[in-house]
């Protein structure tokens, strides 16, 4: 099965959509759900769609293994945890043992 480009991105986006307030998911586990439907694609191909479509999807919500985001969505990204809740380490990255959310 060959990879569809605008499907990927539809089905990437739909299950960034379903993460719920103050949870996260990752970019590898969105990667095993559309990859497993669509045949193919991995984290980055997960971060690049996010990065070209994500605006108006909850980007925030999908975050690195470890919890954390590339440097430059911190600021935006911590102002929307705080607001939903999401649960922080001191660090400021999210407690991805108690936020982690499996599409």
């Amino acid at each position: 099965m060959s990879l569809d480009h605008e499907e990927y991105v539809e089905q990437v986006l739909a299950c960034v959509e379903r993460v719920p307030r103050g949870r996260v998911t990752t970019y590898g586990a969105i990667a095993e759900v559309v990859g497993a439907r669509l045949g193919g694609g991995g984290p980055r191909l997960v971060g690049s769609v996010l990065a070209a479509h994500g605006g108006p999807v909850p980007w925030w919500r999908v975050v690195r293994a470890d919890g954390s985001l590339p440097p430059s969505h911190q600021g935006e990204a911590r102002q929307h945890y705080l607001e939903e809740g999401t649960p922080l380490r001191p660090t400021g990255t999210v407690d991805i043992r108690r936020a982690l959310w499996r599409p």
